[in-house]
């Protein structure tokens, strides 16, 4: 731990005194309007005009909300707050359409579903630059100070053209506080009734007249066993994370951009049976899955110093992960490295953007996925090199009308060329109250099993790969409306409503039906579809309250064979609401907020499993009371998840076997399979890969907030 902290104190002041020595500033005019609307709203200033948010995601670069031929959804930390959790992670369980997945019942891995669309397809972003994927997308949404967050914004559907293949579902785009628009001082800190405490801090300085800074420091720790579903394993992961981030903008001439910035996170996580201590890790007395995480990132934006519009952005980062899942030793590292140059020019009716792209990808563990073929004990790591250019045109042919085109093109030394092409097209009423946008788009992808399947290492279950696995290819489209309607006394009603399909050729399925002792992984001989419909609404009233309310109906699914088979752990209904009232001349505002999940099919071990195929209906609700000093002082508190719902009810038990996590008392047949005994009456095996939900029952939370402006 004292490496790790020193690490810390000279590892951001050093990146930022380099900068500094051969650049300047930057300044941007683009203003974001804090508000809980979810896609249309515009606020009325004193003067009667109006502020529309500006995004970048959806065409790389900014361009006010309203007037982007893609669909985003921004959601500003006022969001957030509405009901406060430790990690971004967790927060985004409360956005329409988008869901946090858990993949383990004991160390609580887990991944952002995007319209039933698992966390691989989904691209995550920390200012634009792809920071977070492969070996981190399990963990890196974790360890981001939140009071450095400005802002999220969330594009549904095809993004491939710009980001590259990962962003085939979407794309997660987390973008940080400028240092000049951050508070001097801002802090945050609440704890539980499960003992959780999490803590973010930010402070903003300046650097003589040429650098502002930002500086973001997030510590959480949870070191409080607790088993109330009695299984003798910890219901919740125990964690110990600390995390910082520093963030430089440079003033420079002519309001040219120079910012870069920094992240480093450390994590300790465990968890497993009731009685596991460090001393156990790796053995077979006691089980645990225990994960060390240590992480470094840089990224940046560089305007060149041209009369062209001109931008370099890079990033840079490492992942190493010491981890062990019961006697299974997992040891992975990832460096990846990333450059792009973009230009960008208007022609008339045309704004033009291109650019170059290169990404390297290092990558080695300990698994036979990095073994040479026909030598297990020669490790052989991966080396990727991806370069690519693009090419979009935004073309505006009139007020009303806009096509956006865009082609991309990548180099795989393994898989050959890659094209990815995409078109939007906007329609806007000339008041900008109805919106109509259609994308059609395409993607390509190549899975790494180890570092996106959580599952795959547990140890629980035999890996069978039936082939070498292909890449991915999809094809998706998207329709999307909107408007907005004003109301007689001043309030302000949003409709959002979208229809999307993508279809899958060379899915890679993981199949945990046909052996309860093994995962095989395979690409789909037939075709994988994800389809649906979402509707959010958003309404905000002159007297204080508002709502937003908003559901999906989807079904996923992969056929083979004339098989229609639904894709696991994916439910056919979801619905988020968050309702809220300020009353502002006491400072109180009340936050209530939460969703509900239709049945999703799950996976079982056999045909005598006892546990149920497909899981309930199920809600998690919240309600939160904050108190406004107007000093900068706020008080909240609150409870979660007001139901005590957690996924063991109706259930004999989660994990299979949780008495016996080594399997020493099972008995096989000559084929591997469990044989039913006295001691074993559903011939089970050990599984913990039965979950859905988190097992964190009711609990109460209060915190205190303190911003200091000026």
């Amino acid at each position: 731990m004292l490496k790790m902290i020193l690490r810390l104190l000279l590892f951001l002041p050093l990146l930022c005194l380099s900068s500094f020595a051969f650049a300047q500033q930057q300044t941007t005019n683009a203003k974001v309007i804090d508000s809980l609307a979810l896609q249309h709203q515009k606020l009325h200033t004193k003067e009667g005009k109006e502020l529309d948010e500006v995004v970048v995601s959806g065409t790389m670069k900014a361009v006010s909300k309203l007037n982007s031929p893609v669909p985003v959804e921004v959601y500003t930390a006022k969001f957030f707050r509405a009901s406060p959790n430790p990690s971004i992670f967790e927060s985004l369980q409360n956005i329409n359409g988008v869901r946090p997945q858990l993949n383990c019942n004991i160390c609580n891995t887990g991944d952002i579903h995007i319209n039933g669309l698992e966390g691989p397809y989904t691209m995550i972003l920390i200012d634009g630059m792809p920071i977070v994927s492969g070996l981190s997308t399990v963990y890196g949404l974790s360890g981001i100070p939140q009071a450095i967050i400005d802002r999220v914004e969330i594009v549904k559907g095809p993004a491939s053209t710009l980001y590259g293949s990962e962003a085939v579902g979407g794309l997660i785009n987390v973008i940080t506080k400028k240092p000049e628009d951050a508070p001097r001082i801002a802090a945050d800190v609440f704890g539980t009734s499960w003992g959780e405490l999490n803590t973010d801090l930010a402070a903003r300085f300046d650097v003589g007249q040429r650098a502002k800074s930002l500086l973001g420091i997030n510590h959480f720790i949870y070191n409080h066993p607790i088993d109330n579903n009695n299984d003798n394993f910890t219901d919740v992961t125990l964690q110990h994370r600390v995390s910082v981030f520093n963030k430089w903008d440079f003033r420079r001439k002519q309001n040219r951009q120079f910012s870069i910035a920094g992240r480093y996170v450390y994590e300790d996580r465990w968890g497993g049976e009731m009685n596991w201590a460090k001393q156990y890790r790796g053995g077979d007395e006691v089980y645990g899955e225990s994960i060390y995480t240590s992480r470094w990132e840089v990224f940046g934006n560089y305007q060149l110093p041209l009369k062209e519009k001109m931008f370099f952005t890079f990033s840079a980062n490492t992942h190493n992960q010491n981890s062990v899942y019961g006697t299974l030793n997992y040891q992975a590292k990832q460096q990846i490295g990333f450059a792009q140059l973009t230009w960008n020019r208007n022609f008339g009716k045309h704004d033009l953007l291109a650019g170059i792209a290169y990404r390297y990808t290092f990558y080695d563990d300990n698994t036979p996925a990095t073994a040479a073929a026909n030598n297990l004990s020669i490790n052989m790591p991966s080396h990727i090199n991806l370069p690519g250019v693009f090419l979009q045109d935004e073309i505006r042919l009139d007020t009303n009308n806009t096509i956006l085109m865009g082609l991309r093109y990548d180099y795989n030394a393994i898989h050959g060329n890659i094209f990815t092409p995409r078109i939007n097209y906007k329609w806007n009423s000339d008041d900008q109250h109805n919106i109509l946008r259609v994308s059609v788009g395409n993607g390509f992808r190549v899975a790494n099993v180890f570092t996106e399947d959580h599952a795959a290492l547990t140890g629980a279950r035999q890996l069978v790969f039936l082939e070498a696995l292909k890449p991915e290819t999809s094809w998706n489209g998207n329709i999307n409306f909107a408007k907005r309607m004003y109301t007689h006394n001043g309030g302000i009603f949003g409709l959002d409503a979208s229809a999307f399909y993508t279809r899958f050729n060379n899915k890679i399925i993981a199949d945990y039906d046909i052996d309860p002792n093994k995962i095989i992984y395979n690409n789909l001989d037939g075709y994988a579809v994800s389809k649906g419909i979402s509707l959010n609404t958003d309404l905000s009233l002159k007297n204080g309250l508002k709502f937003l309310i908003g559901g999906t109906l989807m079904d996923v699914y992969s056929k083979q064979q004339g098989l229609k088979i639904k894709q696991l752990f994916t439910e056919h209904f979801t619905a988020v609401w968050n309702i809220g009232y300020k009353h502002d001349k006491t400072g109180i505002q009340l936050d209530y907020t939460g969703n509900i999940y239709g049945p999703m099919r799950l996976p079982l071990l056999s045909d005598t499993d006892p546990r149920k195929p497909n899981s309930p209906w199920w809600s998690i609700q919240n309600v939160q009371l904050t108190k406004s000093f107007g000093n900068g002082i706020d008080l909240y508190g609150g409870v979660k998840n007001l139901l005590n719902w957690t996924p063991n009810k109706g259930n004999p038990f989660l994990i299979a076997r949780a008495h016996d996590p080594f399997d020493k008392q099972v008995q096989f047949n000559e084929a591997g399979q469990a044989l039913v005994t006295p001691e074993n009456p559903y011939g089970l095996t050990f599984d913990p890969t039965y979950v859905y939900a988190p097992n964190q029952g009711i609990r109460w939370f209060f915190g205190i907030r303190y911003q200091l402006k000026n």
